[in-house]
C-alpha cells in the first residue's frame, strides 16, 4: 500500500515538475538567469545577508513564475514571503511585515488552488482575462480609501514612512487579489506598488547601509511588472478572440 502511494506521489511530482519546464523560450530562461545572477554576485559582492539575498533570490523567481504563469510561482512565493517579513521587521517597515505574514502567506496557498483549477491544458500555463470598466474605478476608489486609512495605522504604531508603506501594502493587497483572479490588470497595480518599495528600501540602504539585495529585487520586480504587463495584456487579448471557451485541469 505505502509503495503504490510512493509511486503515485512521485509520479505526480514528476508530472509537476515536466509540465513546469514546458513552454518556455529562450528569452524567458535569460531573463530568469540574468536576474537571479546579477542580484546574487551584486549582493555577495556589497556583503549583504544570507536572508536578503534568499529572501530576494525566491521573490524574483515567484514573480518571474508569476507572469510565465506557472503553479511553482506560489511554492517560491512562500518561502519569500517568511524570508521578507523578517527583513522588513529590522527595517520597521511593519506594514510590510503584516501583509506577508497575516496576507501573502495564507493567499499563496489560496492562489495554488485558484489556478489549479485554471490551468490550459495544452500550454501548461494559466489562463488569463481583463477587467470592465467597472471593476477598473471599483479597485481605485477602494485602494484610495485603504491607503490614507491604513496610513493612519501605520503611523501611530510608529513606523517610518507610514504613507509611502500604506502605499505599498494596500496595493499589494489589490494587487495579489487580482493576481489570483489571474486579472492582467494585476501587473499594473505592481508596477505602482514595485515604484513605491523600491523609494521605500533605497532610504532604508540609506539609512543602514544593508539590505542592498531587497532594492536590487524590487527593482527587478518593476522592471519584470512592465514586461509582463505587455506579455499578458497580449496573451489576454489572444486568448479571448482565439479560444473563448478552453479546457482546464479540474479537480
Amino acid at each position: 500500500m505505502n509503495e503504490n502511494t510512493n509511486a503515485t506521489a512521485a509520479a505526480k511530482f514528476t508530472e509537476f515538475i515536466r509540465n513546469e519546464l514546458k513552454g518556455w523560450k529562450a528569452g524567458e530562461i535569460f531573463w530568469l538567469i540574468f536576474a537571479n545572477a546579477a542580484l546574487l554576485a551584486i549582493s555577495l559582492y556589497l556583503h549583504d545577508t544570507p536572508v536578503s539575498i534568499l529572501a530576494s533570490l525566491t521573490g524574483v523567481t515567484c514573480v518571474i513564475l508569476v507572469g510565465k504563469g506557472k503553479m511553482s510561482n506560489y511554492i517560491f512565493g512562500t518561502v519569500n514571503v517568511l524570508l521578507y517579513a523578517c527583513v522588513a521587521w529590522k527595517a520597521k517597515y511593519y506594514g510590510d511585515v503584516m501583509l506577508n505574514l497575516a496576507y501573502y502567506f495564507p493567499t499563496n496557498i489560496l492562489g495554488w488552488f485558484m489556478w489549479k483549477k485554471n490551468i490550459d491544458t495544452e500550454t501548461q500555463v494559466v489562463q488569463k482575462k481583463r477587467m470592465t470598466v467597472r471593476q477598473d474605478i471599483a479597485v481605485a476608489v477602494l485602494s484610495a480609501a485603504g491607503i490614507f486609512g491604513y496610513s493612519w495605522v501605520l503611523k501611530l504604531l510608529g513606523g517610518n514612512l507610514p504613507l509611502v508603506d500604506s502605499m505599498s501594502t494596500v496595493l499589494s493587497v489589490v494587487a495579489q487579489i487580482l493576481m489570483i483572479k489571474r486579472f492582467t490588470e494585476q501587473w499594473i497595480v505592481w508596477i505602482l506598488v514595485d515604484a513605491v518599495s523600491v523609494i521605500m528600501w533605497v532610504v532604508a540602504f540609506m539609512n543602514e547601509g544593508d539590505s542592498v539585495a531587497v532594492l536590487l529585487m524590487w527593482i527587478i520586480f518593476l522592471l519584470n511588472a512592465v514586461i509582463m504587463f505587455i506579455k499578458w495584456y497580449r496573451e489576454s487579448a489572444e486568448e479571448k478572440t482565439e479560444n473563448p471557451v478552453k479546457k482546464t485541469v479540474q479537480e
